[in-house]
């Protein structure tokens, strides 16, 4: 089954917890006044400007192969690769907060306000982030009470860039606004893609020892599956 969803902006805005750490500041105490008020206006431009939106249809173990395999260029050995074939369902997705966010970012810029355009990025970011997130929760909903699911994307954990050419051949997400340029990079910018994995949470545990984790900071796949694991639902691959 193909769906496509619309939110407003209110319910996609990001903890501003998440921004802070995204763009790099503590979680764990306030910001400054300074930092505050960029971050209130960064929220209330995103408010004013997003337009959330995601496109998600079902697919099959055999055809999600395919699309997995791409143009041949993942890792030798990824986690997906073990997790996928042990799901009870599939879907691919692609959700997007929409073009005028990425132009106000711009214009932030070129109105040499950087601070203000850094900030909104961050929001922006972990929106899109967030609908990942989302679709995993409405997904393991859609299954049942006892539904796990989380997103895994092309770019993170082995799954290489160049994968999205054969999603977006096969999902066709121009509806919702969201293409794709010959580096495989979507525009706009602000936009996430990748596959629902639906099965029990311990399908989705795996070590992080494969060698491109030494790549990636944080290892936040453990916070990811945890929690899976403990009865939630959440993104695997999205640092």
């Amino acid at each position: 089954m193909r769906e496509r969803i619309v939110w407003t902006a209110a319910e996609t805005a990001p903890p501003r917890a998440e921004v802070q750490h995204l763009h790099g500041l503590p979680v764990d105490r306030a910001p400054s006044p300074r930092v505050a008020a960029l971050l209130d206006a960064a929220l209330a431009e995103y408010a004013r400007t997003a337009e959330p939106r995601a496109v998600v249809e079902e697919i099959g173990g055999e055809e999600f192969a395919a699309v997995y395999a791409g143009e041949g260029r993942n890792a030798p050995a990824t986690p997906l690769e073990l997790v996928w074939p042990r799901a009870e369902r599939l879907a691919l997705f692609v959700a997007t907060v929409g073009e005028p966010v990425a132009v106000r970012i711009r214009e932030r810029f070129a109105e040499r306000h950087p601070a203000a355009a850094a900030m909104l990025d961050a929001v922006a970011s972990a929106a899109a982030d967030g609908l990942a997130a989302r679709l995993a929760e409405r997904f393991a909903g859609a299954a049942g009470a006892e539904g796990r699911a989380l997103a895994y994307s092309p770019g993170y954990c082995g799954w290489h860039v160049s994968g999205q050419g054969r999603l977006f051949a096969r999902l066709r997400p121009e509806e919702i606004g969201v293409t794709l340029n010959a580096s495989f990079l979507m525009q706009p910018l602000k936009s996430i893609s990748g596959v629902l994995v639906r099965g029990p949470g311990h399908i989705h545990r795996f070590a992080p020892d494969y060698p491109f984790c030494a790549d990636c900071a944080g290892r936040p796949c453990r916070a990811r599956i945890a929690s899976v694991l403990d009865g939630g639902a959440g993104v695997a691959s999205i640092g």
